[in-house]
């Protein structure tokens, strides 16, 4: 996408020079062109980029502020394209736990919680599974037992698919909430460290396959399957 900005600030060809190398380090940043004359900036980029990173990359004495677009409308449109992998997979797996109490005479909440829980690991264990390699190297940069452990890294995917299998045929659920809080209760550690310290890194809740970025999102994954099986415990105590 291209899009074009007014850039105050630029009074010779040096200032030029400056700010479009400035800009060019912007990540995901493919293409700069700048005008003192017309104190305007065309950027081409491979994704839309928020306007605090241009201004951050330009310090204070540059002022870049956007033109033909709304700020916010683009983030929002950039937020749903990044996340657009995670939000199909929780709509598919809302539809299918939904389309399965159709069958029912009256809705169970319980089992429902079961079978989006059981979608929920099985299918984030599948993507892993393409990759388990990358996965793995991915997981290791942030969660807080596979850095003192690699191989947790790798057993991790397949605790994913057990917990997917055992709510899906209601083995022992009390043991299998238990773990399920306890698992996802290490992994949402390093999740909130590395976002509350805002580090940009990429998240490995899709395994290799995707390159997401850690961010609430993966804190809202696995708190999530934190409350639920949480929930599922106090029920079933």
């Amino acid at each position: 996408m291209i899009h074009q900005y007014n850039l105050s600030g630029m009074t010779c060809l040096a200032c030029e020079a400056k700010v479009k190398t400035a800009l060019l380090t912007v990540k995901n940043v493919t293409a700069v062109d700048v005008s003192k004359n017309t104190q305007l900036a065309t950027i081409t980029m491979s994704k839309h980029i928020a306007l605090a990173d241009f201004q951050n990359a330009l310090g204070s004495k540059y002022q870049i502020s956007a033109i033909n677009h709304i700020e916010i409308t683009e983030q929002t449109k950039s937020w749903f394209e990044t996340y657009k992998p995670i939000l199909l997979i929780f709509f598919y797996i809302l539809l299918v736990t939904t389309l399965a109490q159709s069958q029912n005479t009256k809705f169970d909440f319980m089992q429902a919680m079961r079978h989006f829980m059981s979608g929920f690991f099985i299918t984030f264990s599948f993507f892993k599974l393409l990759n388990i390699k990358g996965f793995a190297q991915s997981y290791v940069m942030y969660d807080v037992l596979a850095k003192q452990i690699p191989v947790w890294a790798y057993l991790y995917v397949f605790i994913e698919l057990g917990l997917g299998i055992a709510f899906l045929i209601n083995f022992n659920p009390l043991i299998t909430s238990v773990i399920t809080v306890v698992v996802m209760g290490i992994s949402i550690i390093g999740v909130l460290q590395s976002v509350l310290n805002k580090k940009k890194i990429q998240c490995a809740c899709l395994g290799a396959i995707f390159n997401l970025p850690m961010s609430t999102v993966t804190i809202i994954e696995d708190a999530l399957m934190i409350v639920m099986s949480g929930f599922m415990v106090f029920k079933l105590l």
